[in-house]
C-alpha cells in the first residue's frame, strides 16, 4: 500500500468559505504500514496531508477510511462503509481552511449486487464527503454522500456540502445523508460506532 509522499496539486477550487482543495494520489501497495490483517482484510496507517493521517481498513470485502487525528473511539472497531462491495477510489481531495484540511472528497465505487439473471450490475460511484480530525477535538467521520453518477454536477456539490457541514458536524451522532439526485438502488450507507448514539 503506498501513498506518494507529495501531493499532487492539480487544481483548487474556491468554496463558500474560501476554502481550497488539494488532490493526493493513492497508491496502496507501498507507502502505508500494516497495522494488523488475516484472510478477511486488515488495516493500515497511511501518510496524509502534513500530519493528518489516514487510517484505512478492509474486511468482507468493503473498506473503510478516517482521515486526521482520531479520538479512543477509533480503537473499538469504527467503520464506515457500504451494504454492497466496494473500494475507494485513489485520488483524495482535501478541502483546506488557510493550511488546515477540515474535510476530504472521495469517490468511491460500490456494487449495487445483481439483475434477475444473477449478472451483477455495474458499479455505482459515490463521493463520500468525510470530515478530519482535528489535533483538539479528534472528530472524524462520514459527513454526506453524492451519488456520483446522478449529479452532473457532483463535485461542485460535494464541495458545497464538505465546506457548509464539515467544521460543525457532530461525529457518532448525527446521521450523514445523500445529497442530490439518487438512482441506483440497492446502495446504502452503513456506520458503526461502538460509542455512537442515535446513528444506525
Amino acid at each position: 500500500m503506498r501513498i506518494l509522499a507529495g501531493l499532487m496539486l492539480l487544481a483548487s477550487s474556491l468554496g463558500a468559505y474560501g476554502a481550497e482543495s488539494t488532490y493526493q494520489k493513492v497508491d496502496f501497495e507501498t507507502d502505508c504500514s500494516e497495522v494488523q490483517s488475516d484472510e478477511t482484510g486488515g488495516s493500515w496507517t497511511c501518510k496524509g496531508y502534513g500530519d493528518y493521517g489516514i487510517s484505512f481498513a478492509e474486511g468482507d470485502l468493503r473498506q473503510s477510511a478516517f482521515y486526521g487525528h482520531l479520538g479512543p473511539w477509533f480503537e473499538k472497531g469504527a467503520f464506515e462503509t457500504f451494504s454492497g462491495f466496494n473500494h475507494a477510489g485513489d485520488t483524495i481531495e482535501w478541502r483546506l481552511d488557510g493550511a488546515t484540511p477540515f474535510a476530504t472528497i472521495r469517490r468511491w465505487f460500490v456494487s449495487p449486487g445483481t439483475n434477475d439473471k444473477g449478472d451483477p450490475l455495474p458499479e455505482v460511484q459515490v463521493l463520500v464527503i468525510s470530515k478530519v480530525g482535528q489535533k483538539d477535538a479528534r472528530d472524524a467521520c462520514v459527513v454526506g454522500y453524492v451519488e456520483a453518477t446522478a449529479n452532473k454536477d457532483a463535485n461542485a456539490l460535494a464541495r458545497k456540502i464538505a465546506d457548509e457541514e464539515a467544521h460543525d458536524f457532530a461525529c457518532r451522532y448525527a446521521e450523514a445523508m445523500w445529497h442530490g439526485e439518487r438512482r441506483a438502488t440497492g446502495i446504502e450507507a452503513s456506520s458503526y460506532f461502538e460509542d455512537k448514539a442515535g446513528v444506525e
